[in-house]
Formats: structure tokens, sequence, C-alpha cells
């Protein structure tokens, strides 16, 4: 294929731009060889032509077709270089917001800035067990496929991690570890996964900064290494750590920050256990304040430090050893703050007085105060001859205290990591190991010192490392594929690496002088120049001498030589450490302990063991020249690390960061490109570039390309030959592809060529198609034209003749309207002319006049206006001329008066003028004096002329008073007459004013009546239409109430279905307990298989029987409400038979728990009796003597328990000898020959049968009674104890009888009260029962009083009725109490029944053996009795011995295959058993019922256990367990249950036991073996789902395989490989087979289809969610081509109510998405209504993910998903992408009752059940 071939017009090819880096052009001309100008036009339209160099004939790079943009893999890309791989990162992390994309076996990973939603546990779930190629690209798919590799080829693994800082390498880091930890997390319960996530951020908080580049930069390398078992369980790990940036420690640039450590303690310094580290805020410290800001935004320090705590408590720190911590890294702090002050001379310096912060720092490292501050300003200078002290200047000593600072860092970050390594330390044996290496990647700032030049150096090794490793994986693949391959030549870097670490190299010369007593970085430099100057690797810059170039394989650095000797040295003076290592705390000591050779330590690994101090401090050398240097320690740790990933399968990972602004979804292409250059991406693509990059299976090249095929080239059963014969025809140089054994594989370029035959050929394909139908298109339309122009023309012409008839006809009369029309306009405008000319002389003749008119009444005007302004300004003269005299007059005045007023002022001051005042005054005072002296005088005068004359005044009104009092008595008499007649006149007067009014008053009355009349008339209206409105009320009460009515069962509705959606919520969390219940009773059974196969000795071995799983479990109720003996019995026999044969029994726990129970009850009333009487003790006591000595007290308690221990000793005989006679009845009545003397033994033995019983209550209630005297003395000894200290009397007493004398009395004193307690308690209890009875009887009669109070006021008949409804209340509660009493005489009967029916059986046992040689008769009735019983009609039940009952479990369930029943009645195996369940309630036996169903629970779940992959077993067990559960419904007794029972169905109903509570027992089994059976059916189903619903082509031709790159999948879509619908759908056929052929209920097997179908859904769209391949619109065609198969499929089956359907709404609307139209905003808003089931992240993520698999479908604009994102930004969704395919629905099993009837069931001969009898 020739040059011309490629560059022709329409050609897309990349040109270098100085901004883009590159830039697409369209070629507009062809190219020919030798033309010197490409024409191109670039995507703006602008014209360019582009030069070539015509002895090079550099052509541009070819642009990759759009098809191809945006692949996973690189190196699916047909043309790889550099423009290829950086436009398609950029489409990937901009469009799809993809930041993962495969190169080949590197992982290219872009740095978003912004957290996404990419990293849960449903995404671990999605990608764990997936190969690395079927799904999209993720750190997770790197981590799996390293767990893959290291369990398949039992190998260990590296995942190295590198990049730039700010690229995101810690956190891809951190996730892998993730991801480790959830997938293989640890099988014990050490949670190792969570110690080793737990050291995450304690090295983020001490190894992590703040930089220019990145907020939260590893400042470090380090290598985890995470250890796995046999089963690749995590059982611990191990952190190696690589050059640590001390520099930061005690500086840090411009916008930089120090470790995180330090701005957490400062942040968290006000809790109070920091107050003895002395902090403040970091805006204190040097150490932290010389890069400008101390915060980081969205960064909370304090919060981080809780993190580190308890990362630190996680990995078994304590929290003493915590706070030395942070009590050496708060000194570094108070270090960095310490004044250092020159002093007289510039050689010498001194600290400040009085340095708080040197305090600070001696006192929290426990060091000598005065030794510091002295060896801090001095140094010791050690010869041959002799040792002598010199002074530092000011710069030396802040230098030896930055380097102390630096190393005390130092010291602590190994330390710590020590300490994080011995907690991940395991004693476990290591099978494998996966390592994760987070690396920095290369560096170049503008000034490059020592770390940088180490960095580089490690990346030199890790690129040569990678080169190799991908050169041999390609030569691996050609071999594989048996094609002849040269040697690809790469870029060794080799030379380079060589230029640092071989002899007399770099480093070597670097340490050489280091050696050197006088060595200086410029001495050091000038060897560099002399030694390498004619390396290719090596330059010398042209301005400097202190600096050097190395060409390093991604780009020229050039390192500034000053500093290079002192960080290579490390140096730190001697003294300062020797203090340190003094310190009184053990932790400071023993960080600067004399340590091995560093890399030897890393080599240890974890068989570091603690440092032990010497008593005496060994002979050290005189200097620290011996000392290895950094770069020495760096190369040995970096052999070291070469020599571990050597040993490894190595996977890349290569981090990039796209901007260094930290903007989210922001890319700077020249940024990326320089990254790209440096990891080895592009290396990776050159060297895949430069032999077959592009591979193709001949399937996947058949599919794509059959289009380019003749069919005389087709041969179907030989793909191969097929692919051959193609490529012959179209590639005709052969060097262009190689066949191989199973793959193409073709040059670069190729597949590029291929796609554009394809496209060619599908153009031409098309434009036939469009020329054809444009054909056909243009001759239909010309036949209709053509027949619609005929018809049109015919009308036309008919309409246009009578046209031309109607316009001859219409000119004959418009020439006659014109005729008269023109007369009548010229008489109009005659007429109009005569009448204006009229008009126009009558205004000008009136316009002259009224001219001469104004012309005069202006003159006569102006002259009135003369007039009045002659006058007015005469008035204004007269009056300015006034005024002016005015004001003169008043001036001349105000003169004379001021004049006069000056005079006065003067005579005022003269001393004659006051004189004159004076005396006056004086004489007016003495006047005024006189005058008050005489008014007082009179006033009292006449006060006392005043009183005198009222006094006066007073007896004479009285006088006047009686006088007219008397005379009044005088004149009454005359007045009489007079008034009596007045009276009469008055009253005439009234009359005549009563009748007036009476008239008034009739009058008012008729009228009102009148209006009343008339007020009732419109009343009677208002009234009617009142009852028009009331019917109209009516109808729309009527109305609302059907509306209220239909609102309210819509809410009602509405609250069923929330209530509903409720308890399926609740029926699901149960059922995830029974399901998480059975997977820890499955991991115990496990654990305990394990523990017994390690106890195990040779032969046989037994499994006990009380490690079943259902009789292990204590809370199964009991069946029966009556019990057998009593509860001493029952703990007798669990003593005497032991733990295993006693846990066979669960009645036996039953008891022995309900025993429990009551003691509990009894024990806190007894507490709650001694907490009342203790006061009343207290004062007893406090009366009663203290010299009891303490001895007496415990000799009291001791006989007391040996009182106790005897009592119960002979209680344990007893009940033995008890026992032993029950046996010995049935003993004899078996050996020996019944004789006369049968009855009278056996009449003895009853006797003394009663006897013991007798004796046995007797040793109980003794027993009681001791207890509840040992507990009273206990009481009493503890109060006694506590509340007085017992004195022992100095007096020697001897007299033991006195002694037992007082202890007798004692003990009396306390039986008595013990009894008097006991009255009290009963009388208070028998008082405060009649005080409850008296008070409901109060309430009775108050409620009888009110009732007849009710029914007095009431009428007769109502009071008839009320007192019959409360007759009938009371006889009904009446009825109500007599039946709870006819039930517990019941319960009560039943139980004498039995202990009856048991003593009446070995009664009649034993006669029936004394009458058969008696009375042969009598032997004879008996057989006839039994002959006729069998004859008996069959009752449904079946009898069985108690000893065939494990044979009945082994037979019908143990060792029952499906198959022997299949023939028979679906169920039987249940029918059967509870046949022998209602004999065993026919007989009251309640021992074989529970016997019977506990051995049927068991042996289902042993069966289960056994098959716990088979489907078929567990379907017919689960419709087994449900068939036994109905019937237990069915025949309970229950109404609800037998409402659909015939008569003879109801006459088998149970008759003696309530199995309640054991329907509960067997609902849960069915539970969990429901859920095993989904489980199982998954198992199954899963892994068909991927390939029938994605990669299988149900409608052939549709989809077309796109180019893959080195990633395949490993599901490709192979013939005989993959599964298709068909397969699933007999798959499904078969599991619904199964189920319907076992009789499972249609309800369960619908809900079991509904869960399946979910599982579909989910598999599916979670695989759409995270694959890119599948995400185009012929899989959407291929999907609902699929799901509409499934549905007709659930059709069919008669399933599609089972609700199916729904749970595939998803997936249903992904596939519809994939199809529709995403263009315009209409459809995003369709888009928006129509994918009401899929969440915003899913509808986002497949669009991103849309890819069109021909050049003929568009992509998804930004725009358009942006435009999606905005309209769907209201929605309250979960922040998840996949869904979460582990979610179960919960089950419900309807009853359903069956219509057999028990009598009819036969029982086939196969099953071995002879020994069973019908009875």
């Amino acid at each position: 294929m020739s040059v011309s071939e490629l560059y022709t017009k329409y050609t897309k090819v990349w040109i270098p731009d100085p901004e883009d880096v590159w830039k697409s052009a369209e070629i507009t001309k062809d190219y020919k060889d030798g033309d010197e100008v490409l024409h191109l036009k670039l995507e703006d339209e602008m014209p360019l032509q582009y030069p070539i160099n015509s002895k090079a004939n550099q052509l541009p790079f070819l642009r990759n077709p759009d098809i191809l943009v945006g692949e996973n893999d690189l190196t699916a890309l047909s043309y790889l270089h550099e423009p290829a791989v950086l436009h398609n990162l950029k489409v990937r992390f901009l469009e799809s917001n993809s930041i993962y994309t495969y190169c080949g076996i590197v992982l290219v990973a872009i740095n978003p800035y912004e957290q996404l939603q990419i990293y849960g546990d449903d995404v671990i779930q999605a990608y764990s067990g997936q190969n690395m190629g079927d799904m999209d690209p993720h750190i997770f798919a790197v981590a799996e496929e390293a767990y893959k590799q290291m369990a398949r080829d039992e190998k260990n693994q590296s995942i190295i991690v590198s990049g730039e800082s700010g690229a995101g390498k810690t956190v891809s880091a951190k996730y892998a570890m993730r991801y480790f930890a959830t997938v293989g997390g640890s099988a014990s319960e050490t949670n190792v996964e969570e110690k080793v996530l737990a050291s995450s951020p304690i090295m983020e908080a001490i190894g992590n900064a703040k930089t220019t580049r990145n907020d939260n930069s590893s400042r470090f390398g380090k290598y985890i290494q995470i250890g796995f078992d046999k089963r690749y369980y995590i059982i611990g790990a191990n952190m190696r750590t690589y050059l640590l940036e001390k520099s930061r420690v005690v500086f840090q640039a411009e916008d930089e920050r120090n470790y995180h450590i330090f701005y957490q303690l400062c942040a968290s310094a006000n809790r109070p256990d920091f107050k003895e580290l002395n902090l403040s805020s970091a805006e204190d410290y040097f150490y932290t304040t010389q890069g400008g800001d101390t915060l980081i935004d969205g960064v909370n320090d304090a919060e981080d430090l809780e993190r580190t705590w308890n990362a630190f408590t996680l990995l078994g720190v304590k929290d003493a050893h915590q706070m030395n911590i942070y009590r050496v890294i708060a000194s570094i702090l108070h270090l960095g703050n310490v004044q250092i002050v020159p002093e007289r001379d510039s050689d010498t310096c001194g600290i400040a007085k009085k340095d708080e912060h040197l305090n600070y720092f001696c006192d929290l490292l426990g060091v000598e105060h005065d030794q510091m501050e002295h060896w801090l300003c001095h140094r010791k200078l050690v010869t041959t001859s002799e040792t002598y002290v010199k002074t530092m200047s000011k710069q030396s000593a802040i230098n030896a205290r930055n380097a102390l600072a630096k190393h005390i860092y130092a010291q602590l970050f190994n330390w710590i990591v020590d300490h994080i390594n011995k907690s991940l330390y395991t004693t476990s044996k290591q099978h494998s190991f996966i390592g994760v290496l987070d690396i920095y990647g290369f560096e170049t700032f503008e000034i490059n010192s020592f770390e940088q030049f180490c960095i580089n150096y490690a990346n030199e090794k890790l690129q040569q490392q990678f080169n190799l490793h991908v050169f041999k994986l390609e030569q691996e693949e050609y071999m594989k594929e048996e094609i002849p391959w040269t040697l690809i030549d790469f870029s060794d870097n080799q030379p380079c690496i060589d230029l640092i670490e071989a002899k007399l190299g770099i480093l070597d010369l670097l340490d050489e002088e280091c050696k050197m007593p006088k060595g200086t970085d410029q001495s050091w430099a000038q060897k560099l120049y002399d030694r390498h100057s004619n390396s290719l690797h090596f330059q010398k810059p042209r301005m400097s001498n202190m600096a050097f170039v190395v060409i390093h394989f991604a780009d020229k650095v050039e390192y500034q030589c000053d500093g290079f000797l002192e960080k290579n040295r490390d140096t730190v003076y001697e003294e300062q450490i020797n203090i340190l290592k003094a310190s009184k705390y053990q932790l400071v000591a023993d960080l600067f302990q004399d340590e091995k050779d560093p890399a030897t330590s890393i080599l240890r690994g974890k068989t570091s063991k603690i440092n032990i101090r010497p008593a005496k401090p060994a002979m050290k050398a005189q200097n620290k020249e011996h000392k290895k240097t950094v770069g020495h320690q760096f190369r040995n740790s970096l052999h070291l690390l070469m020599e571990t990933l050597n040993a490894t399968t190595p996977h890349y990972v290569r981090c990039i960061k796209p901007n260094d602004e930290k903007f989210a979804f922001s890319f700077d292409p020249e940024r990326a490109v320089q990254q790209l250059r440096a990891c080895g991406v592009l290396e990776t693509i050159r060297i895949s570039a430069a032999g077959y990059p592009s591979r193709w299976t001949y399937h996947e090249f058949f599919n794509r390309y059959r289009v380019l095929m003749k069919k005389k080239n087709i041969i179907l059963n030989d793909k191969k030959e097929t692919c051959r014969r193609l490529l012959e025809n179209v590639v005709k140089d052969p060097d262009k592809f190689q066949f191989g054994r199973s793959k193409i594989f073709f040059r670069a370029g190729q597949v590029a060529y291929l796609e554009k035959l394809r496209a060619d050929k599908f153009r031409a394909a098309c434009m036939m198609i469009q020329k054809t139908v444009r054909g056909w298109l243009q001759r239909t339309k010309y036949r209709r034209m053509r027949k619609a122009a005929i018809t049109i023309q015919k009308h036309v012409r008919g309409y246009q003749a009578r046209g031309l008839v109607d316009f001859l006809r219409k000119t004959k009369a418009v020439i006659i309207f014109q005729k008269q029309y023109r007369m009548l306009a010229v008489r109009r405008e005659y007429l109009q002319v005569r009448n204006a000319t009229i008009a126009i002389q009558a205004y000008t003749r009136g316009m002259f006049v009224r001219k001469v008119y104004h012309e005069l009444l202006r003159q006569h005007k102006a002259t009135v206006i003369q007039k009045c302004v002659r006058g007015w300004m005469a008035r204004k003269r007269f009056c300015r001329i006034r005024n002016a005299v005015i004001y003169l007059q008043c001036c001349y005045r105000r003169m004379k008066a001021r004049r006069e007023l000056k005079k006065l002022k003067i005579e005022a001051k003269s001393v004659e003028h006051y004189k004159k005042l004076t005396s006056g005054m004086e004489n007016k005072v003495v006047q005024l004096q006189r005058k008050v002296d005489d008014q007082n005088k009179e006033y009292k005068v006449l006060t006392e002329q005043l009183m005198a004359v009222t006094s006066a005044q007073a007896t004479e009104i009285d006088k006047l008073h009686k006088e007219l009092d008397r005379r009044r008595e005088h004149q009454g008499d005359e007045n009489r007459a007079t008034s009596l007649q007045e009276e009469i006149e008055k009253l005439r007067k009234e009359l005549e004013i009563s009748q007036t009014e009476r008239k008034i008053l009739v009058d008012t009355s008729t009228r009102e009546k009148a209006e009343l009349q008339q007020r009732v008339v419109d009343l009677e209206k208002e009234n009617m239409l009142l009852k028009h409105e009331k019917e109209k009320l009516n109808l729309s009460i009527q109305n609302q109430s059907k509306d209220v009515a239909e609102k309210l069962t819509q809410k009602t509705e509405k609250e069923n279905e929330r209530a509903k959606k409720e308890l399926d919520e609740e029926r699901s969390r149960y059922q995830n307990l029974l399901k998480e219940y059975s997977r820890l009773e499955q991991r115990y059974d496990n654990l305990r298989e394990e523990i017994t196969l390690i106890k195990q000795t040779p032969g046989h071995r037994r499994n006990p029987s009380n490690q079943s799983s259902l009789e292990s479990d204590s809370n199964y109720p009991s069946i029966s409400t009556s019990e057998v003996g009593d509860t001493e019995d029952a703990i007798q026999l669990v003593e005497e038979a032991g733990l295993e044969k006693a846990a066979m029994d669960m009645t036996l726990f039953l008891k022995l728990q309900k025993r429990v129970r009551e003691l509990e009850q009894e024990r806190k009333s007894l507490r709650a009796e001694l907490e009342r009487k203790e006061a009343m003790e207290t004062k007893n006591l406090a009366n009663e003597h203290n010299s009891i000595p303490d001895t007496e007290q415990t000799a009291e308690m001791a006989y007391d328990s040996l009182k106790r221990q005897e009592l119960e000793s002979e209680n344990k005989k007893l009940k033995n000898e008890l026992n032993e006679l029950r046996k010995a009845v049935a003993a004899r009545a078996i050996e020996e020959n019944p004789t006369n003397d049968a009855e009278n033994a056996y009449s003895v033995l009853l006797n003394q049968l009663r006897a013991a019983n007798e004796e046995l209550e007797v040793r109980k209630e003794e027993v009681l009674m001791l207890r509840t005297q040992i507990i009273n003395a206990a009481h009493q000894k503890d109060n006694v104890t506590e509340k007085y200290e017992w004195k022992r009397s100095n007096e020697n007493i001897e007299n033991d009888d006195a002694i037992e004398a007082y202890n007798g009395i004692c003990e009396t004193n306390r039986l008595l009260e013990a009894q008097l307690q006991t009255q009290i308690r009963q009388h208070e209890e028998e008082v405060e029962r009649m005080r409850i009875q008296i008070d409901v009887l109060k309430e009775e009669m108050d409620k009888q009083q009110q009732v007849l109070t009710q029914t007095l006021q009431m009428s007769p008949e109502a009071r008839i009725e009320y007192n019959v409804q409360q007759e009938i209340t009371r006889l009904t509660n009446e009825n109500l109490d007599l039946k709870e009493l006819v039930e517990k005489q019941e319960k009560n009967e039943k139980k004498l029944k039995k202990q009856l029916k048991i003593h009446m059986k070995k009664v009649q046992e034993l006669e029936a053996r004394t009458s058969v040689q008696k009375e042969p008769r009598h032997e004879q009735l008996t057989r006839q009795v039994t002959v006729q019983r069998k004859e008996k009609e069959f009752q449904g039940m079946l009898e069985y011995y108690k000893e065939d009952e494990s044979l009945l479990i082994r037979n019908l369930i143990t060792d029952l295959k499906p198959q022997t029943v299949s023939a028979t009645v679906p169920g039987l195996p249940a029918y059967i058993l509870f046949m022998c369940l209602r004999h065993a309630d026919y007989v009251n036996d309640d021992q074989k019922v529970h016997s019977l169903l506990t051995g049927t629970i068991n042996g289902v779940k042993k069966v289960l256990k056994k098959h716990n992959d088979d489907f078929e077993i567990t379907s017919f067990w689960l419709s087994n367990s449900c068939r036994l559960l109905h019937c237990l419904k069915q025949y309970s007794g229950d109404e609800d249950f037998m409402k659909q029972n015939n008569t003879r169905q109801n006459e088998h109903s149970l008759k003696n036991f309530d199995l309640t509570e054991y329907r509960q027992v067997l609902s849960d089994l069915s539970i969990q073996i429901y859920q095993q059976m989904v489980k199982v059916a998954e198992g199954l189903l899963q892994p068909m789902i991927v390939s029938a619903m994605l990669e299988n082509e149900s409608i052939q031709g549709l989809s077309s395989v796109k180019p893959m790159g080195y990633r395949k999948r490993s599901s490709s879509r192979l013939d005989g490989d993959s599964y298709t619908l068909e397969a699933m759908l007999r798959q499904l056929n078969m599991l619904n087979h199964t189920m319907c052929e076992h009789g499972l209920d249609p309800e369960i097997i619908q809900q079991v289809f509904r869960q399946l179908f979910y599982i579909i859904n989910a598999v599916t769209l979670n695989n759409l969610l995270l694959r890119k391949d599948v995400c185009s619109w012929s899989t959407g065609m291929q999907l609902r081509y699929n799901i509409s198969q499934l549905e007709e499929w659930l059709r069919g089956k008669n399933l599609h109510q089972s609700g199916a359907v729904k749970t595939m709404e998803p997936l249903i609307q992904a596939a519809q998405l994939l199809q529709v139209k995403k263009k315009t905003s209409d459809d995003a808003a369709a888009i928006c209504s129509m994918c009401i089931a899929l969440s915003t992240q899913q509808i986002v993520k497949i669009l991103n993910l849309y890819t069109p698999v021909n050049e003929f479908e568009e992509r998804v604009t930004v725009a358009f998903i942006r435009n999606i994102q905005s309209r769907l930004q209201d929605r309250n969704e979960p922040p998840q992408l996949l869904i979460d395919f582990k979610h179960t629905f919960p089950v419900m099993f309807p009853f359903n009752p069956s219509s057999l009837n028990l009598d009819t069931i036969h029982i086939p001969a196969n099953l071995n059940l002879t020994f069973l009898n019908r009875v």
C-alpha cells in the first residue's frame, strides 16, 4: 500500500501545534510522491499548506477513523503514535469522564480532581472474578488480575504505581489495597485487612505534605507486601519505605506545608491530654510557617488527627505510646523556635536567655537542659593526639539544629514504620504475596538537587525493568502464535544507569568526595567533568561550573551541585545524639540506639527485635566517616526492590496529572504529553507499533470484514482460509500481516486501511440503494404529477371558457354604468365648485371687518395701560420719599436716646445715687414689717368673731328647725281635702290617657297581626326555598361523600401499599436474618468439622447428637401444654444422662429454661423484698451486741452448707431409687414368669413408689427452707460487716456452752423472724388483694349507679332495651369466664389423663401377662378384639414404633431420591410424615411428636447440606416442607384454615396438640430452603447471562465487532465457547419443569422467577454500565429482542403475573436509551421522561459509554449529556451506579390446602416403609 493511497483527499492527519501539541487537519488535495506541500484544511475551515521535507519525506501522522476514537485500550488504535494516544486520552477524559485507559499492560490513570462514585463495594463485587478485558478499565481490574494470577499461577505479584506529584499515586495504591482487603479478607477474626487499611492514614499524616502540585503529596516511596495463605486470605503485611524528604521538616517552599502531623497537633492543641505538649497555633512555629498559609481548603486537621489516633489504636498502639510519639513531634516544633543569637565575634553564638522553647524541647524529650544548650552551639573535634571543643558560628549552629530536627523526625518515621510492620506481622506461613509500590515519578524542577537525582535514578531502574517486561510479553505472544519475529529495537537506558551507579559513576564519585576531609561540591563537580565528559548521557552546562546535566530516558535534567555532599553525608553531631540516647523516656532512647545497615534491616523485614541498651556504652570510632552515605543506602534498597520486582509478575499503573491548577476534568495537552513521555506509555506504544500491534481472532475478523468478501471465497467451516483469501486480495504486501494459530496480526495502519475499504464498500452499497430508491421515488412522483396535471388542465380550461362569457356580459353592463356615472360625476363637480366659491367670499369679507375692529380695540387698551402705569410710578415715588424721611427721623431720635442713656449710666454709678436708693428702701422695709404685724392681729380678731358667729348661727338653726316641724303638723290636716281632690283629678286624667293608649294598642295589635300574617306567608315561602336548597345540598353532600369515599379508598389503597411495602421490607429483613443465621450455622459446622478433624484419632468417628443444628438451638418451643414429671426430675435426668444424651431431648431443655425463668422471677421478688426491709433490719442490728466473732459466723455458715449438701445428696439418692423402682417394674414384668404373687409384688412396689414420692416432697420443702435461711443469713452477714466492726473482748471466754446457747438463740430468733416476715408478707398480700377487690367493687357500684341514673332518665321502651343489652353483655362476660375455666380444666384433665394412661399402661401390661395363663379364654377374646380393630376403616394415620423412627427418617428423608416418588402424589413424604404425626397426636404422645418433628427438620437440613448445589434436591424438599406446613395448618383445627376442608378432612384434624409454634419453625426452614434454591439457580444462570443477553447475536448480522487491543475479552463471541439466549431459555425451562414436577406452589414458582429475572436484569445492566464495547445501537436492538423473548417465555409458562417483567424495567429502558435519537433538546426531554427506572448516574454513564460501531452512527455530544444532567438534577436518588445483584425479595408462603383426603393416599413399596401400620 503506497503513500499516495493513504494521503488522499478527505483523509485526516495530525500536525504539530505550539498550544495543543497536536492539531487535526483534513487533506483537501491528493498527495503525490515528490510534492513539497500538502494541502490541508483545519477544523476551523482555514486552509493551510503544510511543507514536506523532500529528503526526509516526513509526512504528518495519520488520524485514526472516528470509529476507533475513545477506545478502552490504546493498542486497539490502528495508527499508534503520540497524537493518537493523546487525543484518545483526551476524548475519554473530557467527553466520557473515563479516568482509566489501558495501554497494553499499563493502566493509565488521569487524576480527575473530583470524588467519583466508582469505588464502592458494589463496583468491587462487579469486578471480582472478572477477566481484565471483560470490563472497562479500572484500578480494580488490575488488582483483580493480580489476585487471580497469584491464585492461578501461584506466583507473587506486584502493582507498580508511578507518576509525578499530584497525579494520584497514593489514592490508586490505596484503592488497590482496599480491593485486596475486601476480596481477600482474613478468614479469622484478626481483621488484618482493616489494619492494612489503617496504615494509610498514619503514613499520610507523617509522610505526606502539601506541595505546589498536590495538597496531599507523598514525600517518600513505599512498597507494601500483602501476604496471603494457601486459601488466599490476607494474613499479614509488610511495608518498606524509600528516601523520606527530610529537608521538608526544616524548610518549605512558598505555598507549601510541612508534614500533616505537625498541623494536626497544632489544630488539636486545646485537647486536655495535649496540655503537656505546650503547643499553640501553627502560625507560631518557624518549621510550619515558611511556606505561607498553614491551612488547606476543605481539610480539617483536627478531624484528621482523630483518624490518625484511631488508626494507631487499631494497630495496637496504646495511648501512652501515642503520646510519646506526639511528644517527639512537638519537640521538633519547639526546637525550630529555639533562638540562636551571635555573640561578640562572628564565630561564636549562644541561645537566648530564658528560651522557653528549649525548656519545652528538653522536657518533652527528657534530656538535660544545660547539655543540650551547650552542644547546640559547640562541637567536639577529635584528632589523633587530643580532643577539644570548638564554638560554632550562628549559621553553623542553625544548620546543626536543623540537622538534628531532621534526624529526629527520620528516626521517628522509621520507628513508626517498624511498629506498623510488627502489628501487621503474622506467625502463619505466607504462601504468596502481592506488592503495591507507590513511588515518586520522574521529577524536573527549575532547581534540581540530590532528592530529584535519587528519584530520577529510581525511575531509570523502573523504566528499564518495564521495557524488558514489555518486550518479553511481546516475544511470548509471537511465540505463542508461532509467528516469526525479529528483534525489536527499543531504547535501552542501561548506559544512563551505568553513568549513575557503575564503578566511578556519579554515586561512587560522590561517596568518595564525602570521605575526603576537605571535600566540597565544587571539587566533586570538577571530578564529574573530568571523568564523564565523553559520556553520551552526561553534559556540562555552558554557563555554570557547579551543575551537570544527565540525559534521562524522559528528559534532560540539570542538577545543581550545591548541597549534594551535605545531603549525602546526612551529618548529625554525635554529642547531640548521645544526649538523646540518655533520655529518661524509653522511646526517645530507643530511637537513637546504634543500628545496623539500613539495607540489612530492610532485608530482615519482620525479624527485627527489641533494642537493649547496654549498661556501659561501647567504644565508638572517633569519627563518623565510615557511616554509609544516603546515596549508598538508597542504591542498596533500590537493588533489593528491583530483585523483588523481578521475582514477581508486575502490573503497571501510570498516573497522569491533567493540569497544574487542580481543576476538575480539565486537560492540558502539553503537561499530559510530558508525563506520557516520562512514564513510558509512549515507549510501550512504540514497541507495539514496531511489530504487529493490531490483532484479531479469525471469528471477529470474519464478522467485521465479511462485507469485503465474495461469495465464492467464503468457506463457512474454515474461517481461517476465508480470512487468508480476503487479505491476499485486499492487502498486496504480505509483510503487512501474519497468520497466527488463533489470531491475525497486522502492522500499524492496516486496520485503518481495512476500515476505509469497509466504509467505501458500505458507502458504495448505500449509494446503490439510494440511487435505486431515489429513481423509484422520482418515477412514482412523475406519474402522480402527470395525472394531476391532466386533471388540472381540464378543470382550468372549462373555468377559462366560463370566465370569458362572464367577461363579455359584464363589459356591456359596465359601459352603461360608465355613461350614467360620468354624467353624475360632472354635475356633482359643478355644484361643489359653486358652493365653494360662495363660502370663500363670505369668509373673506368677514376677515376684513374683523381686522378693522381689532385695530380699534388695541388702541383703546393701550390708553388704559398708559394711565395705570403713570399712576403707579407716581405712587411709588411718593412712598420712597416718605420712607426716607421716616428713616432719618429714627436715626436722629436713636442718637438722642443714646446720649441720654449714657448720662443716666454715669449718674447711676455715683455714691449719692446709691445713698438715695438705700434710704428709701430702709423706710419701705420698716413700713412693710409694721403692716404685716397689724394684719396678723386683725386676722386673730376676725377668727374669734367668726367662731362666735358660727356657734350663734347653729343654735338659731336648731330653733328654726323645731319651729318648722311644729308648723307642718298644724298645716297637714288642712291640706288633706285639697290633696284628695287633686288625686281625683289626676286619676281622671290617667283614665283618659289609658283609654287613648288602649285605642293605640288595639290599632297597633291589628297592624302587627296583619304584619305577622304577612311574615308567616313570607316564612312559608322561605321554607320552601330552604327545602329546595336542602335538597340541593343533600345532592351535593352525596356527591361529595362519593368523592370523599373515592379519596378515602385511594388513600387506603396508598396506605395499604405503603404498609405492604413496609411488610415486605420487614419480611426481607427477617429473611436476611434467617439467611445470616444459616450462614453462621454453616460456618459453625465447618469450624466444628475442622476441629474434629484436628482432634480425630484412628478408628470410627461418630458425631455427637448434640451438635445438630436444630437441637443446638434452645429457642424452639415445646409441643404441648402438659408436662410429664417435675422440673426437679428433669434436672436429675440431665445430671444422670450427661450432656450428649440430654441434648437429644428438646423438651428437657425447655423445662430447664422454664425453671430458670421461675427462679429468676423469685430472685427478683426476694431482692425487692430485701430492699424494702433493709431499713428495718439495720435498726434491729443497731441494737444488737457487736461481739460475735467472725470465726463463729463462718462456722455457722459452714454448718448450714454441709446440711444443705447432705439434704441434696439424700434427694439425689431418693430420685435414683425412684428411677430404679420404675425400671424394676418393667424388668420384672418381662424377665420373671408371672406367678400368683405378682400382684402382691406389684402392690408392694407401688406402695414403695408412693412412699418415695412423699419423702421426696418433704425433702424438697426442707431444702427450700434451708436455702431461704442461708440467703437471709448471708444478707445479714453482709449488712453487719458493712456497717459494724466487730470488736473482741479482752476477756477470755472459755465456756463453749454459753457460745452454743447464744448461737441457738440467734438461730431461733432468725427462724422466728423469717416466719414472722413470711406471715407479714402473706398478710400484706392478702390485704392488698382485698383492697384491689374493694376497688373493683367500688368501680362496679359506680358503674351501676351511673347506669341506674341513666335508665331512670330514659323512656320505658329505651329502658327495657338498655337493660336487655346490659344483661346480654353480662352473660357474655360470664360465658367467657366460664369458657376460660373450662379450658383450664380441660388442660388439667388432659394432664391427668396422660399421667393416668402412663400408669394404666404399665398396670394393663402386667395384668395382661398375669391373666394369660390363668384365663386362656380371655386371650381368645383379646385376639378377636384385635381382629375387629384391624378391620376398621382407615383413618389416615400411620403407626410406628419408637425404635423405628430413625429408619423412617432415613428411608423417607436422608436416603430418598426425588426420582423414587416422581410418579406418585407430589409431596408424598410430607403426607406420610403428617400421618405419622397424626397417630402420635391420636395416642397423646408428646414425646413422639416432638421427636418426629425434630428428626424431620434435622434430616432435611442434613440432606440440604449434603446436596447444597443440587437444584432438584432443593426444589424437592422445598415442596415437601411447604406441603407439611400446609398440612399442619389445614388440620390444626383453626377455623381460618378449615374453610376449604371437606367433612372427612375436618375429621382428620389434630385433637390433642397445638403445633402453632412448630409451624413457625417449619416456615423458617422453608425460607432457608428457598434462599438456597435461589442461590443454586443463580449459580446455574449467572455464567450464561452476560453472554446470552449482551454478546450473543440473537439477530444474525446486526452487530459488528470493533477492533480490540491487548486486553481482549475472555468471553469472546466464539461459536463453541459462548452461551446463547436459547441455552438460557432451556435452563429456565429445566428449572420450571423441575419445580412443577415436584408440586411446588405456583405462587412460590412465580417468586422464584421474579428473583431470577431480577438477577438477569442486575447482572446485564451492571455489565452494560461497566463495558464500553457493548454500549451501541446494535446492542440495544439485541437487548430488546432478547427481552421480548424472555417476556414471551413468561407468557408461555403463565408466569407473566409474577412481576418478573417489572424487575427488568431498568434494562428495558437502557435498551431504549441506546436506540433513541440523542441530538436535540426534545430528545433530552423524551429521554428524561422515558428513563424513570434508571438513576441519573446510570443514564449519564450509558450516554458517556455510547460508542458507534459503524462510521454512519454519531457520538453523543458533551452538550447533550450536560443537558440531560441539568434536567435530572432535581431527582433525589442515592449515589449508587450499579444495581445490587445480591438483593433478594422477601418470600411469602401463601396457604394452599390440599384437596386429597389422607385416607386415600397410597404408600409405594419402593419406599421400604413396611414397618408403618395403617390405622
